[in-house]
């Protein structure tokens, strides 16, 4: 298992669009490293966990439980060959490209060594947005990456330090329960009656993904 690369949108890059706030940091590219990674603050008032990492919309991207945002590069050269052309490390706006590893298929509260220092944690899947359908240029990206799931993972920082393309990545801890990053992209999106299932990874879980479970529980029952 391996970090094959560090993509970072710097604020002076950050690309215009359409979406309200006029622009984003989904355009991420391979950096030189090393790269600082620390968490960033509470969710809807901070920032990437990446030092030189642009997030232009706080209220739905950054914070602590989305500080570092992985992508396996197996599910990238699955694209590839779905859509016909080529992409690049950073293609979906990942911090992390990482190889050897099924990042949908982590479990939340999955802890990972990456290098010699930073631990990360995982919390959630990735839910598309029209801004990622623009910046890929696909129709319909929005319903094929969701009918997919492949969704990569969210990470909270739960040791600070510095990474670089090339360095090992190790699981150090693996949760007891079956739910994925998968599951709960799935849980939020298309299945719904998945969300008690959730509650066995607890606190590790995305803050708002919780508390939508334990609504849900509240109103329909486990």
């Amino acid at each position: 298992m391996r970090l094959l690369s560090v993509n970072l949108c710097p604020p002076a890059r950050v690309t215009s669009t359409d979406h309200a706030g006029g622009v984003t940091g989904i355009d991420k590219r391979p950096v030189e490293g090393p790269v600082r990674v620390a968490a960033p603050g509470p969710n809807g008032a901070a920032g990437s966990g990446l030092a030189g990492d642009a997030v232009c919309n706080w209220q739905h991207h950054g914070g602590d439980d989305q500080a570092v945002y992985a992508v396996a590069r197996e599910d990238l050269d699955d694209w590839e060959r779905e859509l016909g052309r080529t992409l690049a490390n950073g293609a979906f706006g990942e911090n992390l490209t990482l190889t050897g590893l099924d990042v949908s298929g982590a479990r939340i509260g999955e802890r990972w060594r990456v290098g010699s220092e930073v631990v990360l944690e995982v919390t959630s899947g990735r839910i598309p947005c029209l801004t990622f359908q623009r910046h890929m240029g696909e129709r319909g990206w929005v319903k094929r990456f969701t009918q997919k799931a492949a969704t990569g993972a969210y990470l909270r920082v739960i040791v600070p330090g510095e990474i670089r393309a090339g360095d090992a990545v190790e699981i150090v801890h693996l949760p007891e329960h079956a739910v994925t990053a998968r599951m709960q992209f799935q849980a939020v999106t298309t299945h719904r009656e998945l969300l008690p299932r959730l509650l066995a990874a607890g606190e590790a879980l995305h803050s708002e993904t919780l508390t939508a479970a334990r609504k849900y529980v509240a109103e329909h029952g486990a």
